[in-house]
């Protein structure tokens, strides 16, 4: 089993390699740089704070986005193919299609996570970078675990991308949302708002708390933060992971 998953593994990193992934990652990098650069032209008060930050904003974007859309296009590519049922064909289970899945996309959150990295190291304390680098990854497997599960529940590539893009807003910003819920004005409508953003709180994971741009900008990313942020993406990854396998087993193919 252990071998197959680590074929299985292999086998989506290549795949993700064969689709031109390497010059997509250099092409956006490039974008985010020049763009970061000229938004710090534009608006020069802040300087080379206001460049990193930007710079970090859009490279969290572009990664999440990289692995999110491999994530749902190679599953709905294998479902069109019926290479799925091939696989699942064979005298393994079907938990081990799903972990060679789930480690073929942690692997290739590597990719943008470290050309990130490399990037806002050149403008941040080295442990700092490090530090933001390390959370970003976590986000990724995150976002790629749960496009992963969505894809296997809708099997279309459209509405997985929107369900998986709609997950990533509201876990991003589902302090604010809370915050905001809980207005001064303690009416019942108010109470009902709060109620249902302290649900989502609850339920979402706190992406909005992982590469936090001013760990970068005034080094205040601490050791703890590092252990939030690896309890947070082993609890939902695992969740979304036993999610998509309740869901792969229920199907009959």
């Amino acid at each position: 089993m252990n071998t197959a998953v680590r074929a299985i593994a292999t086998g989506t990193l290549k795949e993700a390699l064969r689709s031109r992934l390497l010059w997509l990652l250099a092409v956006l990098a490039l974008a985010a740089v020049g763009l970061a650069g000229f938004l710090q032209a534009v608006v020069p008060a802040e300087g080379r704070a206001t460049n990193t930050a930007l710079l970090a904003a859009l490279l969290r974007l572009a990664g999440a986005g990289i692995v999110a859309t491999f994530a749902v296009t190679a599953i709905v590519r294998e479902h069109a193919d019926k290479q799925v049922e091939m696989l699942l064909a064979l005298p393994y289970p079907r938990a081990t299609w799903l972990l060679g899945r789930l480690a073929g996309c942690a692997l290739l959150a590597l990719l943008p996570a470290g050309v990130a990295g490399l990037l806002v190291a050149m403008a941040a304390p080295p442990a700092q970078a490090a530090l933001w680098t390390v959370a970003l990854l976590g986000e990724l497997w995150i976002v790629a675990a749960f496009a992963v599960f969505c894809t296997l529940t809708l099997q279309h590539a459209l509405p997985s991308l929107c369900a998986t893009a709609g997950f990533y807003v509201l876990a991003r910003s589902v302090t604010a949302l809370q915050q905001a819920g809980h207005g001064a004005l303690p009416d019942a409508g108010q109470r009902v708002i709060g109620a249902g953003t302290d649900l989502l709180a609850f339920v979402l994971p706190r992406l909005d708390a992982f590469a936090r741009s001013d760990w970068l900008l005034y080094g205040t990313g601490t050791a703890a933060d590092l252990g939030f942020v690896a309890l947070q993406s082993l609890v939902y990854v695992a969740l979304l992971a036993g999610a998509a396998l309740f869901d792969l087993y229920r199907k009959e193919f």
